[in-house]
Formats: structure tokens, sequence, C-alpha cells
């Protein structure tokens, strides 16, 4: 019952999320949208450890997992979503997303071994050829360049947020609580950011609009805390594979935000590849029938 929460819990606040990053495009760059935006959290969860007494230091073995976690799940993923937001509408961002489930997958056969049945593959290629068609959809308009560079980033969002997932598996072999876990992790990914931005020669400022800050104050809450606390909390309950299922139901609140806010056009094979995209995600997924097992019979 707790897994059907968390999993209900995710689908509605990352389906909102998608939206909201929209209102912090354009407001400041994307890098230091980030770095607000985790600095908060973190800000917020170290407090509330603090004050209970539960904040607690990583082992030394854990911080390279905590690292990686920070730069793939708390910073330089969302470079890549942010700015694909920039070229693309957030639903079609939020479909591309959804391919985090194949990849996780795929994530584990490569570094744990944990080989995918042939649904996953067959899904994989349903959502390559989504891909493709986006792609084509994307040729008919004089900007089609900007569909390119919208969908590579979102991909390579999504690539980094599978990575992640795989670190994050790997802090759960070390004594450290999930908040504490996502603590130090957000922490990591807010101080890339703030490397970033002086490298890249923007200010650490931002706008006092009640849009910018409205969009902050989601991201941080939702998006960020309780998001990602329901997502780990429920990749650790059944495994990082099956929770990214969450990302396939998520895009469908997300496209209904894009289509009722946003002045969006798709094509019709645009509109043919965010549907082959989601097929793929359902077909790799779907719960396969158990085979009859043989009976055993104990030797006395």
């Amino acid at each position: 019952m707790m897994a059907l929460f968390l999993f209900l819990a995710v689908v509605v606040i990352w389906g909102l999320t998608w939206f909201a990053i929209t209102l912090q495009i354009g407001g400041t760059t994307a890098d230091v949208a980030i770095f607000w935006r985790f600095l908060f959290s973190a800000a917020l969860i170290g407090g509330g450890l603090s004050l209970t007494g539960k904040l607690r230091w990583p082992p030394r073995q854990a911080w390279i997992w905590i690292a990686g976690m920070g730069a793939c799940l708390f910073s330089c993923n969302y470079l890549g979503i942010y700015t694909s937001e920039l070229y693309l509408p957030s639903g079609t961002v939020s479909v591309v997303f959804s391919m985090a489930t194949l990849l996780n997958t795929l994530n584990l056969w490569l570094f744990f071994r944990q080989k995918p049945d042939l649904r996953v593959l067959g899904g994989g290629i349903l959502g390559v050829g989504g891909v493709a068609l986006l792609l084509a959809g994307g040729m008919g308009h004089e900007n089609w360049h900007h569909t390119f560079l919208g969908i590579g980033f979102a991909l390579l969002g999504t690539l980094l947020f599978s990575c992640g997932n795989m670190f994050s598996r790997q802090m759960s072999h070390h004594a450290l609580s999930l908040t504490n876990t996502v603590f130090w992790g957000m922490l990591c990914g807010a101080g890339f950011m703030a490397v970033v931005i002086p490298l890249s020669e923007h200010g650490y400022s931002f706008p006092l609009t009640a849009r910018w800050l409205g969009g902050l104050l989601y991201l941080s809450v939702f998006g960020s805390i309780a998001g990602f606390l329901f997502y780990l909390e429920l990749a650790r309950r059944i495994g990082a594979d099956k929770a990214a299922y969450a990302t396939i139901l998520s895009p469908v609140i997300a496209l209904g935000m894009s289509a009722f806010f946003e002045t969006v056009h798709w094509s019709a094979p645009m509109l043919a590849g965010l549907v082959l995209i989601l097929l793929g995600n359902v077909l790799a997924f779907l719960r396969r029938r158990p085979l009859p097992q043989p009976v055993e019979v104990e030797q006395g």
C-alpha cells in the first residue's frame, strides 16, 4: 500500500514539475536556477535533520557515490533538462525523459548484470523509433535545429539521471539514512553548480518576481525534496527499474499542462513519436505472467 502511495505521489509531483521549470526559464540561466533550487532544498532538509538530531556525516567510502548522485541527480542532469525546455515544450521534454525507464534497465544490465528480457529490448526499439519521429517531425519548420538541440539535451539529462539512479543504488549498501543521503547529494549538486556559475561568467542573483520565486518554491519543496525522497524510497522498495515506471505516467500530466498553458504545435510525426516512446515504456514493463513451477519433492 505504501509503495502505491509513493508511486502516485511521484507521478503527480513530477508531472507538475515540468511546467514549473518553465516558470524559471528566462529569468536566469539554467545553472543559476539549479543552484538555488538545490541549495534551498538542501538547507530545508539539513535544517530538519539538525533540529531532530538525525544529521549524520557520511562514511568516507560513501563520498564517491554521494558525489556521483550530486552530479547526476541534482545538478548536471538538470542542466540538460532546463536547457532542453528552451527549445521544446515542457510536455515533450517530459516524454523524452520517460525513457529513463529503459535506460535504468539497460544500466542495471551493464553495471549489475541484471539481464533484461525481450520486452525491454522491444520497448527500447519503439523508444528509439519515437525519438526518430520527433526529430523528423521537427524538420518541418524553420527552427528545426531547435528540435534537434532540445531532444539532444533532454536525452543527455535523462542519461545522467539514470546514472544517478545507479549511484543511489550503491548508497543503499552504506549505513546512511535516505534523508541524509539526499541531503548530502543535493549539497554536492549545489556545490557543482556553484563552481559552474563563475566558470560560465554568470552571476548568482535571481529576479524577485512571483513567477520565478513560485517556480523555485515548488521545485525545491515538492519537485526536489518530496519528489526525490518519495522516488528514492520507492526505488529502494521495488527497484530502480520498476520505480522509473512512474516517469511513464507523469508525462500525461505534463502534456496536459503544456497543452493548456504553453503555445504548443505538434506535427503528426511528433505526436506519433510521443506515443511510440510511451508505448515502448509500457511494453518494457508490462508484468510478465509467471511460468508454472515444477513441484519439488523433498527426499526423506
